[in-house]
C-alpha cells in the first residue's frame, strides 16, 4: 500500500515544474545546483520539485507528502549504539524538538541553522523545509559516515548546515522529517522562538 502512494506521488512530481524553473522565471539568477528557498534567496542543495501550492500549513494537515521522496524503505531497527536508526534517534529528537531550528543574525544576513538534526541524521531518511509559508522543499541530508566511530559527524565535504537569507527575512519555519522506520515529524517555529545571539 505504501509503494503504491510513493508510486502516485512520484508521478505527480514528474509534471511540475522545478523551484530553479520558477526562480529563473522571476529574473533570480540560479545555478544547475542551486533552488530558490525563503525571499527569493538562492541556497546549494537539489531539492524533489514540489507541486504548486504545496506550502505546508500545519496547522490544516499534519506531514506534506508531496516531498517525501518516492520509493524510501524502512530499515532494520537493531540498536547500534551508534544512534543510526530511528529506534535510538526518535526518542533524542522528540525530547529536543525546541532545538531543531535555529535562526542567527550574522554579516547582515538570517542564517537558518539545521545542525541539530543533521547531528542525528544516520537515524532519518529524508528532511524538507518551508520558509515563511513557502513551498516545502527536500534538503537533501548528508551521508552517514558509518567508517568512522560517530557516523552522524558533520565533516567538510558535507556542506554547511545552514541556509543564507536576506537580515529579518525569516519568520516562520516547518521541518518535516522522515525517520528511517518511515515514521515522521513535523514542527512549525516562529523567528522569535528560535533566534540566537
Amino acid at each position: 500500500m505504501l509503494e503504491i502512494f510513493f508510486a502516485m506521488v512520484a508521478a505527480t512530481l514528474n509534471g511540475t515544474p522545478s523551484a530553479q524553473t520558477s526562480a529563473q522565471a522571476a529574473g533570480v539568477q540560479v545555478d544547475t545546483n542551486s533552488v530558490v528557498i525563503g525571499q527569493g534567496m538562492v541556497i546549494e542543495g537539489t531539492p524533489v520539485p514540489a507541486t504548486p501550492n504545496a506550502a505546508a500549513d500545519t496547522s490544516q494537515q499534519q506531514f506534506n507528502m508531496t516531498v517525501v521522496p518516492a520509493g524510501l524503505t524502512p530499515e532494520a531497527q537493531t540498536p547500534s549504539g551508534k544512534f543510526t536508526t530511528a529506534a535510538e534517534v526518535k526518542p533524542i529528537l522528540n525530547a529536543t524538538k525546541g532545538n531543531w531550528v535555529a535562526v542567527r543574525e550574522y554579516d547582515g544576513q538570517d542564517l537558518l541553522y539545521v545542525t541539530h538534526l543533521w547531528a542525528w541524521r544516520c537515524g532519518l531518511k529524508a528532511m524538507a523545509i518551508s520558509v515563511n509559508g513557502e513551498t516545502m522543499q527536500n534538503w537533501p541530508l548528508p551521508p552517514c559516515h558509518t567508517e568512522f566511530s560517530t557516523p552522524n559527524a558533520v565533516l567538510a565535504e558535507d556542506g554547511a548546515p545552514y541556509l543564507t537569507l536576506r537580515l529579518g527575512s525569516v519568520q516562520d519555519i516547518t521541518i518535516q522529517i522522515v525517520y528511517d522506520d518511515l515514521s515522521m515529524d513535523v514542527a512549525r517555529f516562529a523567528r522569535g522562538d528560535v533566534l540566537t545571539p
